[in-house]
């Protein structure tokens, strides 16, 4: 029986040296459910105590999307949920909470477009692998949503508070090779080099001295995940009033009939 048995959304792959693939796989976007959310959540708590896994690898299904953020129809169906909502918003912190308290080190395999949470769970990782051409946005003010669930915490922090904020205030997406050259992401590169990239560098570091390279992560760490933690509550709670106004209703509504929304500031 496997330590991560309980996984129905999120797909495994152990392989032999030491490396778990994590894969998000729900097609045709690879957008995260609330399966999907939990499953990965566990995982990473779970990977600590795990001795068969010396790095993880975190990509997603296909060529389209590595994940296009949060599912739309959820989103609709938390109009009408505030419990919910509220729920949902202290899951999200938990999710970046194991992410930050994960001692292993953790590889983005970034094979499509990662937008919004897309883009959190990928700029979270230690390292970071794109396709060139893929597009990474944080785009939440586009649906009526505070950057809260990760966005406004980490990209400040990867390229200065000045591109962060351009970035986050219009939502607009950065390309792959853009991102690595102002520093969102570690490389991008063809597509037909992304395996021998991300993969490469997962079999290096499974290979090396694993007490040294984890306990080399977490020093590294250690001032970015006590600022961000200390900022999480906040952040979190910011992204859940405005899951409540009436900017993001319009949001959802729009985007659900194909139509601009109408924003009013409220």
């Amino acid at each position: 029986m496997d330590v991560y048995d309980y996984c129905t959304a999120l797909k495994l792959e152990r392989r032999a040296n030491g490396v778990l693939v994590l894969t998000l796989d729900n097609p045709p976007t690879n957008a995260i459910n609330g399966a999907l959310h939990d499953d990965l959540r566990r995982v990473l708590e779970d990977a600590n105590n795990d001795p068969e896994t010396r790095v993880l690898v975190l990509t997603g299904a296909g060529e389209k999307a590595f994940c296009a953020g949060g599912d739309i129809d959820e989103m609709h169906r938390l109009l009408s949920d505030p419990a919910g909502t509220v729920h949902g918003f202290l899951e999200a912190r938990r999710l970046l909470q194991a992410y930050l308290r994960l001692e292993k080190p953790i590889i983005a395999r970034i094979n499509g477009h990662a937008i919004g949470l897309g883009a959190t769970l990928a700029l979270f990782c230690d390292l970071t692998y794109a396709v060139e051409g893929v597009r990474i946005a944080d785009p939440h003010v586009a649906v009526g949503l505070t950057a809260g669930d990760g966005g406004a915490l980490m990209w400040p922090q990867l390229i200065g508070y000045m591109k962060a904020r351009e970035y986050l205030l219009t939502g607009d997406p950065v390309l792959a090779q853009d991102a690595a050259a102002m520093g969102l992401i570690n490389r991008a590169v063809p597509r037909e080099s992304l395996d021998e990239v991300a993969f490469g560098m997962a079999d290096r570091l499974a290979a090396g001295a694993g007490v040294a390279i984890n306990l080399t992560k977490q020093a590294i760490n250690l001032p970015l995940r006590q600022q961000l933690e200390a900022m999480l509550d906040a952040s979190v709670w910011y992204e859940t009033i405005s899951a409540l106004s009436a900017d993001h209703r319009e949001a959802v509504n729009a985007f659900r009939e194909k139509r601009s929304p109408s924003f009013t500031g409220k």
